[in-house]
């Protein structure tokens, strides 16, 4: 009898995809035969990157890592992407404590709603201060980000938030 594959599902919005990101997939790709890396967009919102350009950075950003697709998702329980792709487990990343006590809640959920498990990796401390929102935040005010995000993400940041760069309040 042939194996089940190992399905697991990445999910975020990834607006933009950091290198935090890229190491907690390519570590699942080592547990898991398949990873679904999940673009979760409500279409309600629009983030910095539309939905187009995050998932085309993501594939760039995961290119050679084997066992790996990106996929869009709006406006659905995380645990419906699960069952659509028969994905065992959902794979988060954690930073620290915060996004332990933010996560656990909703992976308790999870198992209860479909008894799908969370499995949850330390990030890499390289990468424990790195947040989408942050990067965001400072390369829109002209900080470096080099090294924090992927190069094609590096290039459309300094594109689509370049323009944005705010001038310092007089004081």
């Amino acid at each position: 009898m042939p194996a089940v594959p190992r399905v697991c599902v990445c999910p975020g919005s990834y607006d933009p995809v950091t290198n935090g990101h890229v190491d907690v997939i390519r570590r699942a790709t080592g547990l898991f035969d398949e990873v679904v890396v999940a673009v979760l967009h409500n279409p309600g919102k629009r983030g910095t990157f539309a939905l187009e350009e995050r998932v085309s950075l993501l594939q760039q950003a995961l290119e050679g890592v084997p066992g790996a697709r990106v996929e869009t998702y709006a406006a659905r329980l995380i645990v419906d992407v699960c069952a659509e792709v028969g994905a065992q487990a959902i794979v988060k990343g954690l930073r620290g404590g915060t996004d332990y006590a933010y996560e656990m809640p909703m992976a308790l959920m999870n198992k209860y709603l479909t008894g799908v498990e969370t499995v949850f990796l330390p990030g890499d401390p390289r990468f424990e201060h790195v947040s989408s929102s942050l990067v965001k935040e400072v390369a829109r005010y002209g900080g470096d980000v080099e090294g924090l995000v992927p190069d094609g993400v590096l290039a459309a940041l300094r594109r689509e938030l370049g323009s944005q760069q705010q001038e310092p309040e007089p004081g």
